[in-house]
């Protein structure tokens, strides 16, 4: 459903469409990078325009228990 006040309304729309094409045909048992390759064979014939296995900084902070 596309709703108009939501900015990427129309692209989720198109990115769960895919996925869940994905999942009826494929379902369920395959390792991920099986999901993956299929997701992104759907997104490219949707074009959509993606990166997998996207790198990017992740900071943690540790926590320190207290007596």
């Amino acid at each position: 459903m596309i709703k108009e006040q939501y900015k990427y309304s129309e692209l989720t729309s198109k990115i769960i469409r895919c996925a869940m094409t994905v999942h009826k045909t494929l379902g369920d048992g395959f390792q991920e990078v099986i999901y993956q390759r299929a997701l992104a064979i759907e997104m490219r014939l949707a074009g959509i325009r993606f990166q997998r296995e996207y790198e990017m900084p992740v900071f943690l902070q540790r926590r320190t228990k207290k007596d």
